[in-house]
């Protein structure tokens, strides 16, 4: 890393922490408080009333207060990552930026607290105090070996788990690297040779997880800034690493590291040379993981050995050492059972856990949020990604089980897979919403043992590309791409996906089928114009020519898009598919918040659609909710009025759209007119309008006209959290979807699932 590049990234951070409101994070209600009834329940006078409740019983505060999800992150600033002694006030970006990761990895909530002590006593005597406020404790950045004493004495006092990140987060997440390096090399834990760079508090903590694992002390070799760690040795001695000294006349760095198996750095950069790695053991596992820059880079180790399996702490080479793989999982665990501390038994189960998910396949999401990296066990991926969602339903249950198990759980969760299917909607619906869209689909084609075959307008396109490349390892959907074959393979080989050459390429005006697509649709349309020569003008087009493949049966889907004009790409769709009961088209969008689901219609169609046709398309709407989600849907009809409250033609026609809709659609559950605040919090609803038939929240969102639809859409998806996909078309004789031009290959994946589940009659 440059220097200019250091300076452009402090630069952005700066800008980053400064812009809009200083700092990370605030606290949100989650609560109404949209009444004067509300803020009386929420404090005075209502507040009492949980207040008498948890007097009596102190264990109800876990049912009446966030005690329960709350984690407080606390340091002294004492020893920084990679900033050393900072103090309280400097630490507090870190702490913020702790919490984040909490919270976007385990819905946990925290409070930093940054305390100006530096004496263990008066450390340990404010973090006591704060028992009562806070579900579990995590210690941050505290310098060693006063970090070691703080934590013993805070677990034996507090009856809340209390975990020291810096120890044990490191060690969890390399012992899990440990165990899968191992197998890899085909060696026994109770042979290897152990090296120690570093005395501090994680690497202390790495060599007592490796001696639980099966590490042989007698293999266990020590080295601080003065040597190995001997017996008998008084130098820059503590009764820390009094515990790991060995019985050897090993003296420096370089004579431990002669014949060893296994190198962990917790040290410092250069500590490591190139000589060290090459008087190693064969099949030697280095693990560097100094930050932020580690004891020794992999292409220093890869000039001299070829057979070595690297991990550092960073993210730019494989086998990223990275915490946030173990401490919010940890604690979420810890939390949902009530465990009193987080034991030995509670570690282990994580190392183990995260072991085991890297031996597994690893989905196209994950790959997605690494660039389109592969990742398959092996020397170059022996650690789970950290945004690989799934260490939260791996890690998390084992976690919890161990609690139970080894008795320091309070409650007990009966059922772990319901447990962990509920950990997986905490994270927010959008994961939940595309995993049950993709096992659809993957029970779907095991049961009929074949895939759907999908055609792709515009497959030369780097993203339809990245996004069939995925489709292809997920094994669900067979692409056929359209355009020109030889421009198409030069794409593929520019983006490295030579092995897509194999996927079949049809340029249209050079098919088989030109000829008889070009005959069939002059017939259908030679009374409105079409005649032979325009009918080939037109299927040379490839989404004339995709749209006829799928109507005449000879693929299952279509996507459209990307680059075209939606117009462009709906014109073609209509005149060759056509609409159910040749009624008009409509475009949905999906809306995937954190809690909820909604569909937007018509988003991308009808521009001005008048009453009779917005009933049809709350209709339609309806069936693709049913299909989608498989429940009944509450629909509200869109205006600038509430029930009458404006007489302007527009309001009315939406009003006329109700009464058509309930009479011709009469088992839909329908409202309106409703102003969008209103329709889109049922508490609002309840309040003000008493006689709304709505049972419960909304799920269907009918705009007037396109302009609103369009500009709602659009601004939701670009300052909201939401996931969108669409615009899904309906109702449509066959699945035939168009691409938005600013679509990422992420979302590209999402509407080709989707649009491939919809093709299933």
């Amino acid at each position: 890393m440059t220097e200019k590049n250091d300076d452009l990234i402090n630069k952005q951070a700066l800008e980053y922490h400064a812009e809009g409101r200083p700092g990370k994070i605030e606290v949100i209600s989650t609560k109404p408080t949209l009444t004067s009834n509300d803020l009386s329940k929420a404090y005075s006078p209502g507040v009492a009333a949980p207040c008498l409740e948890i007097a009596k019983k102190p264990s109800d505060v876990f049912k009446y207060t966030a005690k329960g999800n709350l984690v407080g992150v606390i340091s002294n600033g004492s020893a920084v990552l990679g900033l050393g002694n900072i103090g309280p006030l400097a630490s507090k970006p870190v702490m913020e930026g702790k919490g984040i990761l909490f919270k976007k990895f385990a819905d946990i909530d925290v409070f930093d607290i940054e305390v100006k002590h530096d004496t263990i006593d008066e450390f340990v005597n404010v973090v006591k105090a704060l028992e009562p406020t806070f579900g579990g404790i995590n210690l941050e950045d505290i310098k060693a070996p006063e970090c070691f004493e703080i934590e013993q004495r805070l677990v034996k006092a507090m009856n809340i788990p209390v975990f020291h990140d810096d120890q044990h987060g490191t060690a969890i997440i390399a012992s899990a690297g440990f165990i899968n390096a191992l197998i890899i090399t085909q060696k026994k834990i109770k042979d290897v040779k152990v090296v120690y760079s570093g005395a501090g508090a994680a690497a202390i903590a790495c060599a007592q997880l490796f001696l639980d694992l099966g590490v042989k002390r007698k293999n266990l070799i020590m080295c601080d800034s003065k040597g190995v760690i001997y017996k008998g040795r008084e130098a820059g001695m503590n009764v820390y690493k009094e515990r790991f000294a060995n019985d050897t006349k090993l003296r420096t760095l370089g004579d431990a590291m002669i014949k060893a198996d296994v190198f962990i750095g917790c040290s410092a950069r250069g500590i490591l040379s190139q000589e060290m790695v090459e008087s190693m053991a064969k099949k030697p596992i280095i693990f560097a993981m100094a930050n932020p820059e580690p004891e020794i880079y992999p292409h220093e180790v890869a000039e001299i050995r070829n057979d070595a399996i690297m991990a550092t702490g960073r993210s730019d080479f494989p086998n990223q050492v990275n915490n946030v793989l173990g401490f919010p999982f940890i604690f979420r665990g810890a939390l949902d059972v009530r465990a009193i501390s987080i034991n030995t038994e509670m570690k282990l189960a994580a190392v183990y856990a995260l072991a085991d998910l890297a031996k597994e396949e690893v989905p196209e999401e994950v790959k997605l949020a690494y660039d389109n990296q592969d990742f398959s066990f092996g020397p170059q991926y022996i650690i789970p990604k950290p945004f690989d969602t799934r260490v939260l339903t791996h890690v998390t249950p084992a976690v919890a089980k161990a609690a139970m198990d080894s008795g320091v759980a309070q409650i007990q969760i009966k059922d772990l897979t319901a447990y962990a299917n509920d950990l997986e909607n905490r994270l927010g619906t959008s994961a939940a919403f595309i995993k049950n869209l993709r096992n659809r689909l993957s029970s779907h084609v095991k049961k009929s043992k074949r895939k759907i075959k999908m055609v792709f307008a515009e497959g030369s396109n780097a993203r339809i590309l990245s996004a069939v490349n995925y489709l292809i390892e997920d094994n669900k959907i067979d692409p056929i791409l359209l355009g020109d074959k030889e421009i198409i393979h030069k794409k593929m080989e520019k983006l490295g996906l030579e092995h897509l050459k194999k996927l079949e390429v049809i340029t249209p005006e050079n098919s088989k089928n030109f000829k008889n697509f070009s005959r069939e649709y002059c017939e259908e349309k030679q009374r409105s114009g079409v005649s032979i020569y325009h009918a080939e003008d037109l299927m040379a087009q490839e989404t004339y020519f995709g749209s006829k493949m799928v109507s005449n049966g000879l693929a299952d889907a279509f996507i459209a898009g990307p680059t075209l004009s939606y117009p462009n790409c709906l014109v073609p769709i209509i005149n060759v598919i056509g609409t159910e009961q040749k009624s008009k088209a409509a475009g949905i969008f999906v809306l995937i918040f954190k809690s909820r689901v909604l569909f937007l219609a018509d988003c991308t169609a009808q521009i001005d659609p008048c009453a009779e046709d917005l009933a049809d398309i709350a209709n339609a709407t309806s069936n693709l909710y049913k299909r989608l989600m498989k429940k009944k849907p509450n629909i509200a009809f869109l205006s600038f009025s509430n029930f009458g409250s404006n007489t302007h033609p527009q309001a009315l026609k939406v009003k006329r759209a109700v009464n058509i809709t309930k009479t011709k659609y009469s088992t839909l559950n329908v409202e309106g007119e409703l102003q969008a605040d209103v329709a889109v919090n049922h508490r609002i609803l309840d309040a003000l309008f008493e006689f709304s038939e709505l049972n419960g929240p909304t799920d269907i969102l009918i705009f007037p006209e396109l302009n609103s639809a369009n500009s709602s859409y659009k601004l939701l998806q670009q300052l909201s959290e939401a996931d969108a996909i669409g615009p899904i078309l309906v109702p449509l004789n066959e699945s035939v979807n168009i691409i938005q031009r600013t679509a990422s290959v992420a979302e590209i994946v999402n509407m080709c699932t989707l649009t491939a589940l919809l093709s299933v009659k």
